[in-house]
């Protein structure tokens, strides 16, 4: 079985730090040569909730996996603010620039869960000679009725006695606003005609999307427009009895679909 070494840092801005963990396989696993995938988290995410999926990718596919919590999540630094309506946008040229030029990025695979999928999106369109695919699952791409009630149920349920103690598991203090920002953002009326169509459409490299024929939070809407807009070769991968978190839901079928992709739609890189 391929050894895989975790390395866990923080990179320094000017807002704060950022916490990033590695896994990293074997050195004879070609992984100095090889472009290393990206994990953009989920609204409520972290490092930490991936859980042992990243892992599981670098050992599946020999590569190395890259994962970090973006400010106010997790263990980087806190915010107070309220999160802007343009974050998804933003990310690719603040956090995610921030840790690319740190840790020497070059070329990468842009790996995004749920809102991570629509920054992983951007950072493909922001970086077109550098993004060698986009890896989406469960990704918005505009704001469905779908998305809001799904978000209002949620925040039904985190209201409840002890629920936001979930959250602070994995983001200390950080919970509440970890709440909010996704709450806030996504039911106040200067988010609902938000559309990734755009972005989408700048994106040149190989699609996979995935999406779970039961996700709560969205329909097949979004893979399609992840899989109809972009310029290159792009595969839409629809999982019965699946939700919202196909990596957790069904990780053997995720690392599979993501490896075959990988072999039939990227050269040696």
């Amino acid at each position: 079985m391929l050894s895989i070494s975790a390395n866990e840092r923080y990179v320094s801005t000017s807002a704060g730090e950022l916490y990033v963990k590695s896994w990293t396989p074997s050195a004879d696993s070609n992984t100095e040569t090889t472009a290393p995938i990206v994990l953009f988290h989920d609204s409520l995410g972290s490092v930490e909730l991936w859980r042992g999926f990243p892992e599981q990718l670098a050992r599946t596919l020999g590569r190395q996996v890259i994962a970090y919590d973006r400010p106010g999540f997790g263990r980087s630094y806190p915010r107070t603010d309220i999160l802007e309506a343009d974050f998804i946008i933003n990310e690719a040229t603040g956090p995610f620039t921030a840790i690319r030029s740190e840790l020497g990025i070059e070329d990468f695979i842009a790996f995004g869960h749920s809102v991570g999928g629509a920054m992983a999106a951007v950072c493909a369109a922001t970086f077109p000679a550098h993004c060698v695919a986009l890896i989406t699952e469960a990704a918005q791409a505009f704001v469905e009725d779908l998305t809001v009630q799904g978000i209002r149920d949620a925040k039904q349920v985190f209201a409840q006695e002890g629920q936001i103690d979930r959250l602070k598991k994995y983001h200390g203090e950080k919970a509440d606003w970890v709440l909010r920002a996704w709450t806030g953002t996504w039911l106040s009326e200067n988010f609902q005609h938000w559309t990734l169509n755009e972005t989408l459409s700048r994106v040149s490299c190989p699609v996979l999307a995935i999406h779970g024929e039961d996700d709560e939070f969205g329909s097949a809407e979004h893979p399609e427009l992840y899989t109809s807009l972009p310029a290159g070769p792009c595969v839409l991968e629809m999982l019965k009895e699946c939700g919202h978190v196909p990596h957790r839901e069904k990780p053997d079928v995720v690392l599979r679909l993501v490896n075959d992709f990988i072999e039939e739609h990227l050269k040696p890189c």
